[in-house]
Formats: C-alpha cells, structure tokens, sequence
C-alpha cells in the first residue's frame, strides 16, 4: 500500500527534512571539509584581479591565478547540480505522495541513489585540493627483481594503468620505453593527460609486488617479481623551477620505436641527466628532436618539483635519494595469481578477490581509500 511509504529509504526520508544542503559540510568518512561560501569569496576576489586591465602583463602571474579558480569554479558547479538534483527528488517524492503513485516513487528514490553516488564523487574532489592536483601527470613504470618476470609484469601494469585511463576518459601519450630482453618493458614513461589526473595517480607511486606461476618457468614454479611505479604532476609555466644548462648532460639516440623515416634513422630521442640531483628522463615519442628535448625538460621540471615537495613532507630520501630496492620491504600492493587470487592494499587494507576485473583497471576502490585517508588496522 502507498500510505506506508515503505519504498522511501531511511536515507531519503532524512534528506528530505531539508533540500537546503549546508554551505559548509564536513564528511565523516574522510573529514573533508567543503565550505561554499569561503569558496565564492575567494572566487569573487580572483575574478576581480583578472578583470584588471593589466591582468596579462605577468603572463605567469595570471596563469597561476587560472589555475587557482579553474578548480575551485568545479567545486562551485558541481555543487548547485547536486543541490538542484536533491531539490528535483524531493518535489518528485511529494509528487508521488500526492498522487498516491507508488512507480513515480520508486523511481525517486533509484534517482536517490544516483545522486548518493555523485555525493561520494563530490567527497573526492573536495579531497583533491593539493596545489598540483587537478594537472595532468608523468607515470613511469621500473621493472624490477624477477628478471623476465618482472619485465612482463611490469607491462602488465602499464595495461592495468591503461584500461583504468580509459575508465577515465583520461589521454594516454608515450614518451619513452625500454624493452625487456625476452618479454616485457624494463621502463616505460607515459603522460596521462586529464583533469585531476596526477590527484588520483599521486598515491600509485612505490613498489608492487606480483605472485604467480611463471609462463616463463618450464617446471611450473611460483615466482615473486616486483615493479615500481612513479608518478610527477605536469607543471605549469607559472611554476619556477630553476635548471642551469651546466647542470645538464644531453644526449640524443635512435629512437627504438615505430615511426616514420627520422625513427630508426637519426637520433631524435633524447636523454637528459641532471646532474646535482641524478634525475634522468628520456623522450623517443616525437619526430623531432627539438620536440622530444622540450618534452624531456617539461618531464625533468615535474620531477625537480616533486623532489621539492617532497623533501617539505620530509619522504624526499625514502622516496627518491633513498629509494631502496625494487623489492621486498618497500611495498604498496600484492597481486597474488597462485595458490589464491587477491589484490590487497597494503596501506589501507582494501582488497579484491577478482584479480581481472582489477588488471583491467578497476582500480577506484584502492585509489579512493587511499584519498579518504583509510588506514589498516595494525
């Protein structure tokens, strides 16, 4: 019977006391904190210097300004959809009880749950506030202990990162790759271009660990091999990052990928080392060499930045000058193949007993506990 209301979820009926959603909200599950109206008085402030008639004078000045309220202007938009979307539920639910229409209410409350999905959607971008978190991002892939082994499972990963990209609606780019001398990649760089791309990859970076029995071991055996992964925000011109050509060795090489005439041909790769800090990053996915040295120094430039950031969180020597082997002890996730099948997350706990669905790029559980700040019990 309609009078029992019996299809209005609790949930439902709780929101439907207000669809006035709070200007400042705090979320339990991770304590991110949104606050509306700081958020358009810092918007109203940045719309005002960029409507200045000089506003273009410092051309990284006003870029770093773009960036700043470009993010903040999602948060702003995506807010009135969910509070215009509530408000639509709610006059539908009344709709519905009015006119004792009991498909007209399910009907809201399968809209309700859609728009708790966009309310947890919501949750992340609020969680995605670092300074470089809404650019676009450098992720590259080591191969590490295990020999062939690991050089397949290092590919292995670039396809699970590649379907999870795809899931995305985020562009793949390759810049560099090193083949294995059997199977696989010993390196691989490739640039992830997309909103928020390097805020969802960010928490990727470290060491991951696969079990399985080798197709490479004629015996059958179970076999350990490990990978590392890398991940360094695109940065903006308005960034300064100070790079001395004397503190450069630039090398150029064939290119060993397919391509047209130059590939193969004439050295249009190019290597950059710096020397003060050992970065070294390498681009073979341009025609032109001027071109893969310009996509070298963007990529030597994030990774500078990264350092920096790092040594402010004080992670600088465990992550990069201390960086440790590929290999036991400096694990983020174990992807068992054999004698079970499970990905676990190390840090927060979280795991999966379908190890495909997971290699094709359902990785959004690990990534959005990470971002929630979930930890393992100890």
């Amino acid at each position: 019977m309609v009078g029992s209301r019996a299809w209005i979820p609790i949930s439902l009926q709780i929101s439907r006391r207000s669809t006035r959603l709070p200007c400042t909200a705090v979320f339990p599950s991770s304590g991110a904190i949104f606050d509306l109206d700081g958020i358009q008085k810092r918007v109203a402030e940045l719309d005002e210097r960029m409507s200045a008639p000089d506003f273009w004078d410092d051309q990284n000045a006003a870029r770093a300004l773009m960036a700043e309220v470009n993010p903040l202007k999602h948060r702003m938009e995506a807010f009135s959809s969910l509070k215009s979307r509530l408000e639509d539920i709610d006059a539908t639910i009344e709709l519905a009880q009015e006119a004792d229409d009991d498909d007209l209410g399910r009907e809201a409350v399968e809209e309700f749950g859609k728009w708790e999905k966009s309310l947890a959607d919501f949750e992340l971008l609020t969680l995605l506030n670092a300074p470089q978190d809404q650019a676009s991002c450098y992720l590259t892939i080591h191969a590490g202990a295990g020999g062939t082994e690991a050089c397949d499972w290092a590919s292995m990963l670039l396809r699970m990162y590649m379907r999870w990209c795809e899931r995305r609606g985020f562009t793949v780019t390759y810049l560099e790759s090193t083949d294995g001398d059997d199977a696989g990649i010993r390196s691989v760089t490739v640039k992830v271009e997309g909103e928020y791309a390097y805020g969802y990859l960010k928490n990727e970076r470290g060491i991951h660990r696969l079990v399985r029995i080798s197709p490479f071991d004629s015996a059958g055996k179970r076999h350990t091999s490990f990978a590392s992964l890398d991940a360094t925000p695109e940065v903006s011109d308005s960034i300064n990052i100070e790079i001395l050509d004397k503190d450069l060795k630039v090398d150029t090489y064939r290119s060993g990928g397919k391509g047209g005439q130059n590939v193969n041909k004439v050295e249009t790769a190019v290597r950059i080392t710096h020397i003060p800090s050992g970065v070294i990053v390498a681009c073979q996915n341009e025609r032109s060499q001027l071109r893969n040295k310009e996509e070298a120094m963007n990529m030597l430039r994030a990774k500078l930045y990264q350092i920096e950031e790092d040594k402010k969180q004080a992670e600088a020597d465990r992550q990069y000058s201390e960086k440790g082997d590929i290999g036991w002890g400096n694990q983020i996730r174990s992807y068992v193949f054999q004698p079970y099948q499970m990905v676990k997350d190390l840090r927060t706990g979280v795991e999966s007993g379908n190890i495909q669905d997971v290699m094709d790029g359902n990785l959004d559980p690990f990534i959005e506990a990470m971002l929630r700040g979930h930890k393992r019990d100890r």
